[in-house]
């Protein structure tokens, strides 16, 4: 009988996924060497095909990095930093960026690139359709343009990017089932004939990790979510500790701004006494200038107009908002997107909760609603703590009575006085003292008290 070999589930996945890739690069050999075409045809077509002459040992060598990639961990970052890897040393490309869809589906992000781009990384947004990256992500189709790609009709411009302005552009889809959830760039500074056989192997390379990418990003929002679950749980525990209001506040904003990963996050309420003014009542920044800012009018700033609507407002760039009035703080501070939700209790707006990024930023629908959790179990803090300041009002208004009245009695007895002159007596005591009428009462009570006491 013959031996059979056992293998390991990871290791049966990794023959599985070598075989499976192996004939997509031969498959995409056996087209590029396709049926030869003769005349001044076969001479160009063999020419544009010259920019990439991938051998066998080349193959493998590809084939071995992506079953690296779809058995490595699933970190995001670093399987993008390693498909980027492989794409450029395939094409020895000047130029390559990876763009993922968000969770809407909507909106591609710019996610690893070659060049250093650390600031654009996460940052730079496209829908889709907009520009090539966002046509092929539509189509799910390969784009290849040899040369003036930024006149291409469907172009489109960052200024901030200088690769903007190369020549040769290849894009192709990162594809999982069928469906496009990202987007592979490869650019050249010069022009650059993309043969079949690039745009086939970077297509394969693309279709190849595009589960892994999936699964990474999965992974990533998972530990995302997690990582805010334990923050809320944190601010419900400060909320139902003992700890005064302007601790629970405090750890609300360093909590909130952990989550999102702010620059500053700011907790403002209206004042009790001005009801149209909002007033800085927390915040983890360290500038003494934003901490000392005037308080903002309700009617004419923009944060008032989330206390009138009741809704989450966002802007792209307070420092170009009219409605900002601090704009050359923002400059200064290094404040750029904002976030501002409103803080409800009962259909009312008591306050605001906002946080400012330093870079530009689309706050996706995640973002503001575990801002306004946040900003709903604040509001109950506040909430609570005015309810309970009452209840201890109350509580002291009753001692104070019961005192009074003591008092009261003692001095009818002492003097003869009537209920109204006793009272009039404590309290024009109390006027011409600056001391409360409590503590009159429990002087005179503790008088009584002593000459009682010097008596028997």
């Amino acid at each position: 009988m013959g031996c059979v070999k056992n293998h390991s589930p990871a290791r049966a996945k990794g023959i599985f996924v070598e075989k499976n890739i192996l004939s997509s690069i031969n498959l995409m050999g056996e087209r590029a060497r396709g049926p030869k075409e003769q005349g001044a045809t076969m001479t160009k077509q063999r020419n544009a095909e010259a920019d990439l002459n991938i051998s066998h040992a080349e193959e493998l060598k590809i084939l071995r990095q992506i079953v690296d990639i779809t058995s490595s961990e699933m970190d995001l970052a670093r399987t993008l930093k390693e498909v980027v890897g492989i794409v450029n040393d395939t094409t020895q490309a000047d130029s390559v960026f990876i763009y993922l869809f968000d969770e809407t589906k909507t909106n591609l992000t710019l996610m690893a690139s070659k060049l250093p781009h650390k600031k654009m990384l996460g940052n730079l947004v496209l829908k889709v359709g907009e520009g090539i990256t966002g046509w092929v992500a539509q189509e799910n189709k390969p784009v290849a343009i040899s040369q003036n790609a930024y006149q291409d009709a469907r172009f489109k411009n960052f200024d901030v990017l200088p690769e903007d302005r190369y020549e040769a552009f290849l894009s192709v889809p990162i594809v999982y089932k069928g469906k496009a959830i990202g987007v592979i760039n490869v650019q050249h500074k010069k022009p650059h004939n993309y043969s079949s056989q690039t745009v086939n192997i970077i297509c394969t390379i693309a279709k190849q990790v595009g589960g892994v990418i999936e699964h990474a990003v999965l992974y990533e929002h998972i530990k995302q979510k997690a990582k805010q679950f334990d923050s809320l749980v944190k601010v419900s525990q400060s909320i139902t500790s003992e700890n005064y209001l302007d601790e629970i506040l405090n750890l609300i904003v360093v909590v909130t701004a952990e989550i999102l990963n702010s620059k500053i996050c700011s907790i403002l309420l209206l004042d009790d006494k001005k009801e149209k003014e909002l007033v800085i009542k927390a915040t983890q920044s360290l500038s003494e200038e934003y901490k000392k800012k005037p308080n903002l009018n309700v009617d004419r700033s923009f944060l008032g107009e989330v206390i009138k609507c009741k809704k989450p407002l966002a802007c792209q760039d307070v420092r170009q908002e009219q409605k900002y009035f601090y704009r050359d703080m923002a400059v200064k501070e290094n404040l750029t997107s904002m976030i501002a939700v409103p803080m409800i209790v009962k259909d009312t707006a008591i306050g605001v909760i906002n946080v400012y990024t330093k870079e530009p930023h689309v706050f996706t629908d995640e973002e503001i609603g575990v801002l306004q959790m946040v900003a709903n179990q604040a509001a109950v803090a506040v909430e609570n703590t005015k309810l309970m300041q009452e209840a201890l009002k109350a509580k002291e208004a009753l001692e104070t009575r019961k005192l009074v009245d003591r008092a009261k009695g003692i001095l009818m007895r002492m003097n003869n006085l009537s209920e109204q002159a006793a009272y009039r007596l404590i309290h024009k005591k109390s006027m011409d003292t600056c001391r409360s009428m409590k503590e009159i009462a429990e002087s005179v009570i503790l008088m009584d008290e002593l000459n009682s006491a010097s008596s028997s």
